[in-house]
Parts: structure tokens; sequence; C-alpha cells
């Protein structure tokens, strides 16, 4: 359709005035971590950290962020997160009253996921043969457990936890030379995101659902650790996942895909939307199966299936744990969240949540602390910049409201644009070759060594 170029579209125009007062934002985000630490060099440093990863920068590991920051060497960006003597989960904690902040509304889901950061080396801590969410096969990678905070206002990270196999934690030495405390212990992934929501608690951080897919759902303990503290969820399972119900016959307990044939009457379905997609509304039919919970129905205890309208036969179940009188348009509502998670993922990798070249354990919590910052600064910028408008006919178009790529381009272009200093970029043409030169040396006499 052709555009009418006389159309005024509703909505605000975004200003250079208030490209510059997101600037200061930052300033006073930075200034709430200054006392997580201990020097002022390494506080300043991370404000150029946070700066290099809003930029453009095509990396966002050491060497390109102290390039893009004006240093001459590396040093300063790897100290940052390697020696540096600074809090990091103080600085997580800050973050969290920052999403809070920003985003904060009567009403939040609280997200669970997990993604994966593909390795080639063995060295950097938790890297395994392991499934990676992020290229959908198993291959070498870290993987971490996230958090995300989602409200009417916007979405972010706000919390995460680095996943180690059995097999590191089994090898001593090997965590030593990785860094890895001595009090770190096994702990699976619905373990590590117990313990992220348990710290939620303690915080007294409002929750109204837990959502997450069938790693977390199909784990019984910690559905019972969200129900003990009263926190509703709607956990996808496997259509093997046993359930217990009220069927024709009496008390039964059978596979989640068998449970329709066994009730006395066809479920009913409702068509509602779980979320809006690119292309409109993402419309399923839905039910809610009453559960039995300790042998009774209790009326908070649920087993929803999604159905998919053009093929009936395609159903997805989720366990569902809510206040009584708890409707179903509810319950698919708190589902729909579940996606925002992905869109944090594909910002954080957009901004280099996963370029770090760390390898230790401590460092690896730096980083994705300060890109998740990042992320949650350009979140807040959003949330504040949104303007709600009435619904319009269609025939008035609506501005789209700013979006966390759109006001990170801005800055990128505006306020942090890559160095174009000649002598600078040059030094850096030197010293990266120095470096390469050294480490092919090295290389080259282990090999010989290994040979011998």
């Amino acid at each position: 359709m052709k555009q009418d170029k006389h159309t005024t579209l509703t909505g605000s125009r975004t200003t250079a005035a208030a490209v510059c007062r997101w600037v200061q934002t930052l300033s006073c985000l930075h200034a709430r971590i200054a006392q997580r630490f201990a020097r002022p060099e390494p506080r300043r440093r991370a404000l150029a950290y946070l700066q290099g990863i809003l930029s453009e920068t095509a990396r966002k590991n050491g060497w390109q962020l102290a390039e893009h920051t004006g240093e001459a060497r590396p040093d300063g960006m790897q100290r940052l997160l390697s020696q540096a003597v600074w809090d990091t989960d103080g600085v997580r904690d800050d973050l969290r009253s920052y999403v809070l902040e920003q985003l904060g509304t009567e009403s939040a889901v609280l997200v669970i996921d997990e993604t994966g950061f593909p390795k080639r080396g063995q060295q950097s801590a938790g890297v395994a043969m392991q499934y990676c969410g992020s290229s959908g096969q198993v291959e070498n990678c870290q993987v971490g457990v996230f958090l995300s905070y989602v409200t009417a206002r916007g979405h972010s990270l706000i919390d995460r936890e680095l996943y180690l196999p059995a097999d590191w934690l089994d090898d001593p030495q090997r965590c030593r030379q990785a860094h890895i405390p001595e009090r770190v212990g096994l702990q699976t992934k619905p373990e590590l995101a117990r313990s992220m929501v348990e710290r939620l608690v303690q915080a007294s951080v409002p929750i109204d659902w837990v959502v997450a897919d069938c790693v977390y759902g199909s784990n019984l303990d910690l559905r019972t650790f969200l129900q003990a503290r009263e926190l509703a969820y709607v956990l996808a399972v496997p259509k093997s996942e046993p359930v217990e119900f009220l069927a024709a016959t009496g008390r039964r307990r059978e596979e989640a895909t068998l449970v329709e044939t066994f009730l006395n009457d066809p479920p009913t379905w409702q068509r509602l939307s779980m979320s809006q997609g690119t292309k409109g509304p993402r419309l399923f039919d839905w039910t809610a199966i009453p559960m039995l919970h300790r042998f009774q129905d209790d009326g908070r205890h649920f087993l929803l299936i999604r159905r998919d309208i053009a093929d009936p036969q395609e159903k997805r179940y989720y366990f569902v744990f809510a206040p009584p009188g708890t409707s179903l348009a509810e319950m698919v509502k708190a589902i729909g969240a579940r996606w925002h998670i992905e869109e944090d993922f594909e910002n954080a990798k957009d901004m280099g949540l996963d370029h770090y070249e760390v390898r230790s354990f401590l460092g690896w919590y730096r980083h994705v602390t300060l890109v998740m910052l990042a992320a949650a600064y350009l979140s807040g910028i959003c949330a504040q910049a949104h303007v709600s408008c009435p619904v319009a006919a269609l025939s008035i178009p609506v501005l789209l409201p700013l979006t966390v790529p759109e006001v990170r381009h801005l800055l990128a272009r505006l306020i942090w644009p890559a160095s174009s200093s000649v002598r600078r970029v040059v030094a850096w043409s030197w010293w990266r070759r120095v470096h390469q030169s050294w480490a092919s040396y090295y290389h080259t006499k282990r090999r010989k060594l290994k040979l011998a």
C-alpha cells in the first residue's frame, strides 16, 4: 500500500535533546553502582565498559571495548572482569532495583529460561558438550540460566546463573584453573532457577506469575517450591508428564496427552490470543482441566492444554497453580509473557552478551551482569518514552514506540561512535599484530615440545 506523504503519525518524535538526556540517565545509573567498586579506576572503567556495550563495536570483548573507549592497551578492561575489586552480586542487586523502578507495575510475570554460549576451547568455566538453545543442537558451549521481569511497561533480564555440569565439579583441578570457588556445588538448572527466585522473594519483589518451559515445568521440586511461597505459575510440561485428575471412574493418574480420553465430558475450548506477534494475535484453542492435589480438587491446580487451530492434533501442555477463581484468559495471558525473554536474549546478544573472551567463573558473571545492566538501561528509556495512545481508526496511523535496538542505535551513532583518530587506529593495529605474533610463537613452541 502506497504511503500518504501528507499523513501525520500519532505519536511524539525523538529529539536530539532527548538523546542527550539519555546520556545523563546512564551517568545516574553508573552513580548508583559506584559504591560497589573499591577503587576509582575500575569504577570509571565500568562506565566506559557500559558505553562500549552500547556502541556499534562489532565484538564486545576486552580488546575491542578498550580500543573503542580510547585506551592504549586492553589490560584495564581485562582486569575489570578478572582482578579488579568490585561487588558483582551487589551490582546485580542494583540492577534489580533499577528494573523495578523503571518497569514495575501492579502486575508482573517472572520468566525462567536458559541460553547457550558456543565456545571452541575446553577451559571456560562450565563449557561442555550440551544442548545449546542458541543453535538448537548439542555442541560445545556454556549455558546460563536467566530470569526476565515482564510488566505492561516493558521487560528486562533481572538475574543470572552459570550452569556447571557434573563433570566440572568432579574435577577440582579444572575448577581451580577456572577460578570456580570451592563453595560452589552441583546444582541442576531448576535448582539454579529456584535460588534466583528465592533471591527475589527475599527482596520482596512483586511477582504475580512464574512461567517457564518443560526443562523447569517438569521439575517437581521447583513446582513445590513455588507453591510453598504462594507464587502462581504456568509451566510447560512434556506430553508424557503424569497427571492426577477426577475421571468418570474416579481418581486416575495418566500421561497428560491421555487425560481428555478419560473425562466424563469433552473439554470446552476457548479461542484466545496468548500474545501479539508480528503478524497479529497468536491465536490458539485452550482448555483448563482441574488437577488433583493431594487427592483433592482444590480449585487451584489445572492442566492447561493449548491446541493448534490449523492442526487440532498438535497440542502443548502446562501445569497451572493459581488463586481460586482465576480465569482461563488470565492463565493464557501469563504464559504469553514467556516469549519476551527471547527478545531479551536477542537484544542482549546484539549488545555482546556472548562476545566475552574470559574463561574464569567470575569473569563470566561480571561481563553478563554489565550487559544486563546496559540492557535494563535501554528498557528503562523505552518505558519512559512510551506514550499511551488511544485506539485509533485504521485510517489514522500510530507511530510505533521506541524499542531497545532503536534506542541503542541512536546512542551508538550520536553519542559513542567509534574513534576516527588515525594515530590511535594505527597504534591498535600494531598492538594486535604484536599480540598475535607472540601467541603464534608460543603455540608453535608448545606443539614442537609435545612432538619431541
